[in-house]
């Protein structure tokens, strides 16, 4: 295929440079004369483990060259690639600055074109600046004439400094943000040669994903030192700690817990996370990761109590009390705090949960019922067709079968509030189906 890359620094000129090896002909672009005479001349302009050889070979075979002019690049190519920085200014704010020019030269450049021509969005963007930026300074540049055979995507890269040829090779994923099915198909020509799933999805999807993984590895490293910091203080091997941790591929390296949905409860994690943050502070550490945990978790409860009171409506019906389906456990339950606050705010609250039967539950259920919430017993639905009787305000706060049963009988004059996100009612679709 015939691609070029704007913007010939650490992910252009990798990007460019690997595409070209792998049989492609490419095009780099950049404002920097420095950068292109480096380039033409097989010269890498970013140091990168074994980036030098693979250049110099294939700019001697004729398959990468750079220009400053962006009207040759595009004559020259059927796809550009926009790999031009978006750095962050001191408030976080990205400056697009160079994404706007590239774009802009981009739709000037499509001035004197006929055929079809594909535009990928490479460079790290916050959701919706393809739709806010890119695209309208296409169109400014002089691409609004070129109607229908202009295609916008987004393609976010997942290279480390430092094994980047390795990690373009066989990236996590081919990640494709793009409306059409054919622009899609395009993309997956370009990365043939690359071993990785590829994954086609909506273009704001696809630029905020990258912000996810960004910010999870971020997550991972601060993660992994404040228990370092942890295991000094208490006489802990953190590395042996680290290691016996890493062996759980089932629930702490896994999908398990990463799906948006409401508060954590239980009888484990908020006892354990408030004794590790108390042990840690007692050993004179702070961590204030570890310490912004039940206080995030918090703020996930007090979210749910203001989507209800949005509603203005006093009588609220609420499906599962337990912390999680397919359980009876109250204990520090987020869906007893929503409750216990609605009914304090002056709500009129039912509750449908076939697994907290009070007459039923015995030892420290029957007790945190007793002690803690007595009057819960009042509230208690036998039906779904009780609770939506009684309901202004449908609250979902887990994805069982009540809670299927309770959407699937929800009526025009219900106001929804769904907790687990869309995934209880996604969790109902195969029960409709069958």
């Amino acid at each position: 295929m015939r691609v070029s890359v704007f913007g010939l620094g650490y992910v252009g000129c990798v990007t460019g440079t690997c595409l070209a090896q792998s049989g492609h002909h490419v095009v780099g672009v950049d404002v920097n004369d420095e950068k292109v005479e480096m380039l033409n001349e097989g010269r890498p302009p970013v140091l990168e483990p074994g980036l030098g050889d693979v250049l110099a070979r294939v700019v001697r075979d004729g398959r990468l060259r750079a220009t400053t002019d962006a009207e040759e690049a595009v004559r020259a190519s059927d796809v550009a690639l926009v790999c031009v920085g978006t750095p962050g200014l001191p408030n976080g704010r990205l400056d697009v600055g160079a994404l706007e020019r590239a774009s802009r030269e981009i739709g000037h450049a499509l001035l004197r074109r006929t055929d079809p021509y594909t535009v990928v969005v490479r460079s790290t963007v916050l959701p919706g600046t393809t739709e806010s930026v890119v695209v309208p300074a296409l169109l400014a540049g002089g691409a609004l004439r070129f109607g229908s055979s202009l295609h916008v995507a987004v393609n976010p890269e997942f290279m480390r400094e430092g094994s980047s040829l390795r990690d373009f090779a066989r990236p996590p994923m081919t990640l494709v943000g793009c409306d059409a099915a054919d622009t899609g198909g395009l993309l997956r020509e370009l990365y043939a040669g690359v071993e990785a799933p590829f994954v086609r999805t909506a273009v704001r999807t696809a630029e905020m994903a990258k912000y996810v993984a960004n910010a999870f590895h971020a997550l991972k490293v601060c993660f992994a030192n404040e228990v370092g910091d942890v295991c000094a203080a208490l006489g802990v091997d953190a590395q042996e700690v680290m290691r016996v941790f890493l062996v759980d591929r089932k629930l702490s390296l896994s999908e398990a817990y990463l799906r948006p949905g409401f508060a954590f409860g239980g009888s484990c994690l908020p006892k354990d996370v408030r004794a590790l943050v108390y042990g840690a502070r007692s050993a004179d550490v702070l961590p204030p990761l570890l310490s912004s945990i039940l206080p995030s978790n918090e703020v996930q409860i007090r979210r749910g109590v203001d989507a209800v009171l949005a509603a203005r409506k006093r009588r609220v019906g609420v499906v599962g009390l337990a912390f999680k389906e397919g359980t009876d456990d109250l204990r520090e339950s987020p869906m007893v705090a929503l409750v216990e606050t609605l009914v304090g705010k002056g709500c009129d609250v039912r509750i449908l949960d076939r697994h907290v039967a009070v007459s039923r539950l015995v030892g420290a259920n029957r007790r945190y019922i007793e002690e803690q919430i007595p009057h819960v017993a009042s509230l208690m639905c036998d039906s779904v067709e009780a609770l939506l009787a009684h309901a202004e305000v449908l609250v979902i706060g887990n994805t069982g079968p009540e809670a299927a049963a309770a959407l699937a009988g929800a009526g025009p004059d219900h106001t929804l509030v769904d907790l687990t996100r869309g995934a209880a009612r996604k969790a109902a679709v195969p029960e409709a189906a069958a």
